[in-house]
Parts: C-alpha cells; structure tokens; sequence
C-alpha cells in the first residue's frame, strides 16, 4: 500500500469513527401521542421508515408535554417529538427533520402548527400548502421552510 492511500484510509476510519456515534445517538426519537391518534402513528412509523429509531410514549395529557418543551401556543400541532436536543411538533415533513439535524441552528425546535391536510402523516396531497416554523428559545418563530403543491 502506498504511503498516500495509507493516509486516507485511516482518514477515512478516523472520520466514520468519529461520525458514527453522533450521527446514531441524533437518529434516536421519542414520539409523544395521544393513544388514539391514528395520525400521529402514520408520522412515527414514516420516520422509522426513513432509518430513525422511534420510541413511542402514548400520553393522556399533551399540554404537559408541550408545557414541558415550551412550545408556543400557536405553534402546536398533534404530537410532539424530540430528537437530537430539538423539537418536532406536528407533522414536520421528513426533509425539515433531516435538514435540521444537519444544520444543528441556535433554535428549540421546529413545527407544523394545526393539523395541514397532506403533510406527513395527513394523508398524501399533491395539494399540500403549509409553512413549517423555527421556534427560538424564547418563543418568536419564523418560517423554517415551506411546502408547496408540486407540480
């Protein structure tokens, strides 16, 4: 083996060493849902479909956990997860979780407030039209991304 691709495989080893414990304990969810909510489930089961390991705590009281979080009134949705030290609450779509935890903002957490028809979770419209919002530690929000009829 060459001294230069020497280098670079322990590169390479060095880097995914480093890399790999981060990147498992970010994919690690807890999903917190009213135990009748078929909506909720649909959101958690497609985030393990996209490599997330989902923990589910069925909760009879969501206000608690929502009080607990800090999640501004108007920006709350039907379940609340946490992951990666964020928030996800509501049907936040697949790319806004995933871009979060790539680009790691000064931020509590992101959500989709109310319950848009064709988000995540909502059923699958072509149609869909909703904002998705980064809520500070403070409160204020602003849109993080938006979802718009494709097309």
């Amino acid at each position: 083996m060459k001294r230069r691709e020497l280098l670079f495989s322990a590169a390479a080893a060095a880097s995914a060493w480093m890399i790999g414990p981060a990147s498992a304990v970010s994919r690690e969810m807890v999903v917190y849902k009213d135990p009748n909510c078929g909506c909720c489930h649909e959101w958690a089961e497609a985030m393990k479909g996209a490599g997330f390991k989902v923990g589910i705590k069925d909760v009879d009281d969501l206000s608690a956990i929502k009080q607990r979080y800090a999640i501004p009134d108007e920006m709350q949705g039907c379940h609340t997860a946490v992951v990666g030290g964020y928030y996800l609450e509501g049907h936040v779509p697949l790319d806004a979780v995933e871009r979060l935890l790539a680009e790691r903002p000064d931020i509590a957490g992101v959500a989709v407030p109310g319950m848009p028809v064709g988000s995540l979770g909502m059923g699958n419209d072509p149609r869909a039209s909703y904002d998705v919002f980064a809520v500070k530690r403070d409160g204020t929000s602003a849109i993080y991304q938006s979802v718009r009829p494709k097309g």
